[in-house]
């Protein structure tokens, strides 16, 4: 057990030291350089001046909740995964981005976001919850919320979600079209810092809360019955989880729009070098999710300057090729065995 302990000790400073990395590489890339050196020297003594201002008013808002929004989507994605017994899902799988994002089309269709800047971030998270509700209402039977009924009612939302957007989009004005498509790729550019502490906070809390469950999800890796068997109180514990999960991936999708492949490809990845056990994996999880989103926005806002990319797009393509590498190396090793 103490030697288990260490491991996981270790994983745990290794990860922390790679997310630190992150966040000084993301610190000093951008339109204009700023060395090492001179960063440290800004944080000390450098206030006023324009380096300090392109840190602590550009580039620190964004790391922040790049921190807290892909903690909170791979944890997330932890959760659902652990739950359902299937690797491959995702938290977009059960239709809580698709009802975000119709939210907030509505919102810019009918001009709802000039009423204030919480109006987007609102409207995104009363999506979620509309969505949330009805997949719940519509796979609870009798008190026992069938999990293959919850996937598959989530998958249908989806569909059914994102039908009702491209319709949003095809009778929407042209400046309401720009900015449903720059949202629905996904943006870390929040100016408010009240959202910003908002997402922090939900992501850690989420973090904590989900650290009472981590047994739980261990027996469910064996199957429901077999945790019945083992005096978990499988339907509240089911539930516990659907409703943290959905709030951490509401509360994110709200504020940063829809990023896609971080709750996917961070457990995935995550869990093939500290293994299943959710007492490490969760934390490590958190970890590497906001690393690789940091990661992510970095070159999504620095590889083609001056302009910037969604960072839903670069989370696809670099989550989807690591993914698709990461299966092939899999299969190779199967085949040889």
């Amino acid at each position: 057990m103490n030697n288990k302990l260490i491991h996981w000790f270790i994983w745990v400073l290794l990860l922390t030291g790679i997310l630190l990395a992150i966040i000084i590489f993301s610190l000093c890339l951008g339109s204009v350089y700023i060395p090492l050196k001179k960063l440290v020297s800004l944080i000390s003594e450098g206030r006023g001046s324009t380096e300090y201002s392109i840190i602590f008013d550009i580039r620190m808002p964004r790391i922040i909740l790049g921190f807290a929004v892909g903690g909170a989507l791979s944890l997330a994605g932890v959760i659902l995964q652990g739950m359902f017994r299937n690797p491959l899902v995702e938290p977009y799988t059960l239709g809580i981005s698709g009802g975000a994002a119709l939210g907030v089309c509505l919102s810019l269709v009918l001009r709802l976001n000039q009423i204030g800047i919480l109006a987007l971030p609102l409207s995104g998270f009363i999506g979620a919850g509309l969505a949330v509700l009805l997949v719940y209402s519509l796979s609870i039977k009798k008190g026992i919320l069938k999990i293959q009924g919850l996937l598959l009612t989530g998958v249908m939302i989806s569909f059914i979600t994102s039908s009702l957007i491209m319709l949003l989009m095809a009778i929407s004005r042209i400046e309401d079209l720009q900015g449903i498509i720059f949202w629905i790729m996904g943006s870390l550019e929040e100016p408010n810092w009240f959202l910003i502490k908002l997402a922090v906070l939900i992501s850690l809390l989420g973090l904590i809360a989900s650290y009472f469950f981590c047994l739980q999800l261990n027996a469910f890796s064996l199957g429901e019955e077999e945790a019945l068997y083992l005096g978990i109180n499988v339907e509240k514990t089911k539930r516990m989880l659907f409703i943290l999960a959905s709030l951490l991936t509401g509360c994110s999708v709200s504020i940063a729009g829809v990023i896609g492949f971080v709750g996917l490809v961070v457990p995935h990845f995550v869990r093939m070098f500290v293994g299943w056990d959710h007492r490490i994996l969760l934390i490590s999880s958190f970890l590497c999710g906001a690393g690789f989103l940091i990661f992510c926005d970095t070159l999504a806002r620095t590889i083609i300057l001056p302009l910037e990319l969604p960072v839903g797009v670069i989370t696809g393509i670099l989550g989807g090729s690591l993914f698709v590498y990461a299966l092939s190396k899999k299969q190779t090793v199967l085949g040889k065995k």
